[in-house]
């Protein structure tokens, strides 16, 4: 049966809202497949504005992978914003896909990717655009599967109430295996029903469905045991992970974007995983092992990407790309091959001791010369010790200086405020080595027109790292001490002028702690900012502390809690914590011990290079790390 579009009565709407032409869909590389051509349908969502949305690596890889398959389509949705969400109300049009804008109630699976937990607000929103009821308990066979992916899958805990199931780690073959259990199960006419097609994805052991498992409690408000209520369920439901990133060349067909976007460039993810051990990263810690993209294989993405798109730059992305064992040779093939059409290529944040110059000349040959950004992370030596960011202030001046003596005026410095055993001292000595990363740009350079930007956001606490069991520094402290450097730069008569200082305030992050670290009855919170109105808490112009400070007040002391519990409270060995069901391959007793060596500041190599450190990932996951060099060389320059 045919689902109609729902356009004809949104497209009377659009002249009333700002930016329409996010809604209309028709992207280049955008596919939308006959209806009835196909048994098995996906929406898939990034939970915020098209304008981030849409270059998220993630779906766009997804989108690709389902629409490849025969029988098979996958459609987007984004996030609307609140004047045609208001509109969208008042004239009863549902949640709809910008492919074929056809009603996001009607696909068999709704997928939505969270790379942050301040897009769970959202995803009540669409849900009730779509016309799906918020608890999962309510809904019928005649509603989508709703389905969480993304980073913060990994404890899904505080939206289990809200999703049916979650899939943690790498999706590419996961939704795969989805399909074609969704795809027997109405093949056979849909046996048992809803539960049961849940039941089938669950027994799995790699698809977590909440409504499965029981939560019990200690008196004190602790958890004592995560219980599969059904025979048949496992006990730990494990992460994917794939291997061979060549045996997955995606995105072939990247989207390019009808509005502006945050990133206007076509991307390739050059590897998957870090071993570095920087204990506050997340990112790092669920995505091991490090599996390198061969430079021959990325060399055919960025042909077959720019011929599909004309993007005019490259994103080569990774969690450390500049660690890639052949980004030189990557970074030369590409600025040989693209130097006559002036294809630029970009790396995200470098690392100090990573960084090169000829790596940063190669990188900046056919693009503008844009300032360079590294994250020393911690302001002291002491601190980055704790959090294993193998970086000394040596390192950093020396980079620095490289960079300033070849003709850069600006460098841009990310730390953390908030880390675990920090002092008001770690912190100020952010300002000492903004001042040194100046007057050595003045000595080496010649000049004053040097720029150092100092960067600062607020360390939360994650699952699965070391610092999962570390209390988060108040709002209010960390304010106070960011404050305080801000004095300490400003006083500066010498060098104050030419350190810019960008800094997030406390209030997110504590927000985002009690998300990230938050168990089931945290959804109790998310619901009641929903209903008050909270949308897009990733944006400072919408987010609003006192509103969830507020709704925290009035949900959390019916569990006997409240959000210090959840946020600046250090937990034990012994608590059992709300994600531990959900196995990550990291073994606990080694994230504990890490947990220990960092508070006796102890630094760890990475294990690329190094023995094992058991960790718990490979022989857990069966999985390897999968490094070169290769020995070959990019492809050959293509002849005009």
């Amino acid at each position: 049966m045919s689902v109609e579009s729902v356009f004809p009565q949104l497209e009377s709407l659009l002249p009333h809202v700002q930016k329409p032409i996010q809604y209309v869909g028709g992207e280049l590389n955008s596919t939308v497949k006959p209806w009835e051509s196909c048994d098995v349908r996906w929406a898939l969502m990034y939970p915020d504005a098209y304008e981030v949305g849409l270059p998220n690596q993630g779906v766009m890889i997804l989108y690709e992978v389902l629409n490849e398959r025969e029988g098979v389509l996958a459609e987007r949705t984004y996030s609307v914003w609140p004047d045609l969400e208001e509109l969208m109300r008042e004239h009863k049009v549902p949640q709809f896909t910008v492919d074929s804008h056809r009603p996001v109630s009607a696909f068999d699976f709704f997928g939505v990717s969270f790379s942050t937990e301040l897009g769970y607000t959202n995803l009540l929103t669409a849900l009730d655009l779509a016309g799906i009821p918020l608890d999962a308990a309510d809904r019928t066979e005649d509603h989508p599967v709703v389905v969480a992916g993304g980073h913060a899958a990994f404890n899904p805990e505080p939206i289990a109430d809200f999703i049916d199931c979650a899939v943690i780690g790498d999706g590419e073959q996961a939704v795969l295996d989805m399909t074609g259990i969704i795809r027997a199960w109405k093949a056979e006419g849909r046996p048992g029903g809803r539960d049961e097609l849940l039941f089938r994805l669950a027994r799995t052991g790699s698809i977590y469905v909440p409504k499965f498992y029981d939560v019990e409690y200690l008196a004190d408000g602790r958890i004592a045991r995560v219980v599969p209520n059904r025979s048949g369920v496992p006990w730990r439901v494990s992460k994917h992970t794939v291997m061979d990133l060549d045996e997955w060349p995606y995105p072939k067909q990247p989207l390019v974007p009808l509005a502006e976007t945050v990133h206007e460039r076509m991307s390739v993810e050059i590897f998957r995983g870090c071993t570095r051990g920087c204990r506050f990263c997340q990112a790092g810690m669920i995505t091991r092992p490090v599996r390198e993209r061969s430079i021959t294989g990325i060399g055919e993405m960025v042909e077959k990407g720019l011929k599909a798109t004309g993007f005019e730059e490259v994103g080569l992305l990774s969690l450390s790309s500049a660690d890639h064992t052949e980004i030189g040779d990557i970074a030369k093939g590409l600025a040989d091959r693209y130097e006559e059409d002036k294809i630029g290529l970009s790396l995200p944040s470098t690392r100090v001791d990573a960084f090169n110059i000829d790596l940063a000349n190669e990188l900046t040959r056919n693009g503008r010369r844009s300032g360079l950004t590294f994250a020393p992370e911690g302001g002291s030596e002491r601190i980055r010790k704790v959090i294993n960011k193998m970086v000394s202030e040596d390192d950093l001046i020396r980079t620095v200086a490289t960079a300033y003596g070849n003709g850069w005026r600006q460098v841009k410095l990310y730390f953390m405020c908030g880390l675990p055993t920090e002092t008001d001292e770690d912190v100020l000595q952010i300002a000492d080595m903004a001042t040194k990363v100046i007057a050595k740009g003045r000595e080496v350079s010649g000049k004053n027109d040097i720029r150092c930007t100092v960067s600062i956001g607020g360390f939360v606490p994650k699952p699965h790292t070391p610092f999962q069991w570390a209390p988060q520094l108040s709002a209010e402290e960390t304010d106070a001490r960011l404050e305080k450097l801000r004095e300490k730069i400003r006083g500066d008569k010498k060098y104050g002028r030419s350190i810019g200082f960008r800094y997030h305030d406390g209030k997110p992050g504590i927000v985002e702690g009690l998300l990230s670290r938050g168990d089931r009855r945290v959804g109790a919170v998310i619901r009641a900012v929903y209903e008050d109105g909270g949308r897009f808490d990733g944006w400072r112009e919408h987010f609003s502390y006192d509103r969830w400070m507020e709704c925290a007040e009035r949900t959390l002391p019916d569990f006997g809690l409240d959000l210090d519990w959840y946020t600046t409270r250090e937990r034990t060995y012994e608590e059992v914590l709300p994600w531990d069901h959900l196995d990550s391959g990291l073994d606990k007793d080694w994230l504990w011990e890490d947990w220990q060596d960092a508070l006796d500041e102890t630094e760890v190599d990475d294990c690329r290079w190094t023995p094992c450190f058991d960790c718990g990932v490979c022989p857990q996951m069966q999985t390897e790390i999968q490094i070169g060099p290769t020995g070959r060389k990019l492809l050959p320059l293509s002849v005009k």
